[in-house]
């Protein structure tokens, strides 16, 4: 979906650069060493070097995440307010996203009651760090500090992340100022050709009517 989205971007002329975070995709690392404060970190490092190209306007970046790429885009967004042009959330881990997590270790059968380093979620290793490490994040107080704007797109279906993340972003990190487009029917990763069109429509006029 982001190759579309890029394309769809680049159609419009509007640069863009997509970056797996370490133990991702095609990046260095294993899954099993992440953990949340670390993207965020990385992500850091990312705006820096895109806010360093010479051929981008640095006054003129937006930033995209999916789910808990959602979250770190929140997180870095709320550090860096003045930085950051426009703010687009896909169906992003809100306040309880230690909970989400542990819910999702559970349903896929791992044990969550014994304690070990590493955890078995459909073959990826989660670390107890990591969960140690969602529980110092205040998701929705660090997001806030974020005054542009805000976009959230979030699948009424969601199995994975509740829609009320994206209600929790609404009312608790933005006092209503985002625009909230709740997708009925939808579901995590928008897995059908109606959802993901409809989604990337929407941001593309989005970033573009927010000059």
């Amino acid at each position: 979906m982001f190759v579309k989205i890029c394309r769809a971007l680049e159609s419009v002329g509007v640069a863009s650069f997509r970056f797996d975070f370490s133990g991702s995709g095609e990046s260095d690392g294993n899954f099993e060493e992440m953990t949340v404060s670390g993207e965020i970190s990385e992500a850091h490092a990312i705006f820096d070097w895109v806010q360093a190209d010479p051929r981008l306007d640095p006054t003129h970046i937006s930033v995209v995440g999916l789910s808990m790429g959602g979250l770190v885009a929140s997180q870095v967004a709320g550090a860096r307010p003045k930085d950051i042009r426009r703010l687009v959330l896909l169906a992003p881990g809100g306040g309880k996203i230690r909970d989400i997590v542990l819910g999702l270790l559970t349903d896929s059968g791992t044990d969550i009651t014994k304690e070990a380093p590493y955890y078995d979620y459909l073959g990826n290793l989660v670390s107890h760090a990591c969960l140690d490490d969602l529980s110092t994040i205040d998701v929705y107080r660090r997001a806030s500090h974020y005054t542009g704007p805000v976009l959230i797109i979030h699948g009424t279906e969601d199995a994975v992340v509740p829609v009320e993340a994206a209600i929790g972003y609404q009312e608790r990190a933005y006092n209503g100022r985002a625009m909230v487009h709740l997708m009925e029917g939808a579901d995590h990763t928008f897995d059908k050709r109606e959802w993901e069109a409809a989604l990337i429509d929407q941001l593309v006029r989005y970033v573009c009517d927010h000059p």
